[in-house]
């Protein structure tokens, strides 16, 4: 009688494993679907966009001459949108990670009056979408005069509550206090034990924020949208959006098959980034996940 349960259990966790795999077979197809067609698209001439079955191969393989055309189209704009963008990420989500790890350290390894209320206020900042603060923003740097320009885009993309809290937790079971009072006995600075023994160990979360951060500043549409004028600027968001909205109007067509292949090229630094820096990303989103 008491074996039963047990079975009982088992037999349902047998039950619920192919209905858990179909569902993870579905989710997964739903994502890379997606991919499957830009890739295939991305290979076909503009004649072949139209006349063939948007998830077959078509009859001529033109990857390599879309992706040509497409650095050379226009005096070779997308280029200059492709570098506004790693602009964008190396200034803006580089300088979010390090303010993040800077702050998140303090926060959890200095004790100073008013950190529940610091708490607070990074938890109620998390839950605000950046949406909401992109037209006073945009105000606000319209009275600085600092619209259309590189650092309307960079210095909000520096503020980042997410990865100032991810850090907050992380740092506190990450960087043990007795090697922090061990390098102050030794003289050393704050500045000097941050950079040289707490920063290694925040490697996970930092290269976990970093993650987000990128992915954030590179997919970034509303912001530059409101605040960028001039087309030099434009990050790829706004690039192949201008180039979509071409392709709509008479006489545009030849461009669509540019915007497909824009839109491979834009995501492949993303897919490359993931892969270099996953095992650190892992190891960074499981950490204080098990209590002693």
């Amino acid at each position: 009688m008491k074996i039963r349960p047990a079975v009982r259990r088992r037999s349902i966790r047998d039950r619920r494993d192919p209905l858990l795999t179909a569902l993870t077979g579905l989710m997964l197809l739903y994502t890379l679907l997606p991919l499957a067609w830009l890739v295939i698209n991305a290979s076909k001439t503009q004649e072949g966009l139209m006349d063939s079955f948007g998830l077959w191969f078509a009859g001529d393989f033109a990857l390599f001459e879309n992706i040509a055309t497409t650095f050379t189209y226009d005096g070779g704009v997308f280029t200059r949108w492709l570098l506004n963008t790693l602009l964008y990420v190396v200034l803006g989500a580089g300088g979010a990670t390090l303010l993040a790890a800077l702050g998140g350290y303090g926060l959890a390894k200095f004790d100073f009056p008013g950190k529940k209320a610091v708490f607070a206020i990074v938890i109620g900042a998390v839950a605000v979408p950046g949406t909401a603060l992109a037209v006073p923003t945009f105000l606000m740097f319209s009275q600085l005069g600092l619209t259309n320009t590189p650092l309307a885009i960079i210095i909000p993309s520096l503020v980042s509550p997410f990865g100032l809290y991810l850090m907050w937790t992380f740092a506190a079971d990450a960087v043990p206090r007795e090697v922090l009072e061990s390098a102050r006995v030794d003289g050393a600075r704050e500045f000097q034990t941050f950079f040289r023994i707490a920063l290694p160990l925040l490697a996970p979360g930092t290269v976990t924020v970093l993650l987000f951060n990128v992915v954030a500043t590179w997919n970034n549409y509303f912001l530059p949208l409101i605040m960028l004028k001039d087309p030099a600027w434009y990050p790829l968001t706004l690039g192949l959006d201008a180039w979509n909205k071409q392709a709509g109007t008479a006489g545009g067509e030849a461009v669509f098959h540019l915007v497909i292949t824009g839109s491979l090229l834009t995501i492949v630094p993303l897919i490359a980034a993931f892969l270099l820096l996953q095992r650190y990303w892992q190891s960074g989103l499981t950490a204080g996940s098990v209590k002693e």
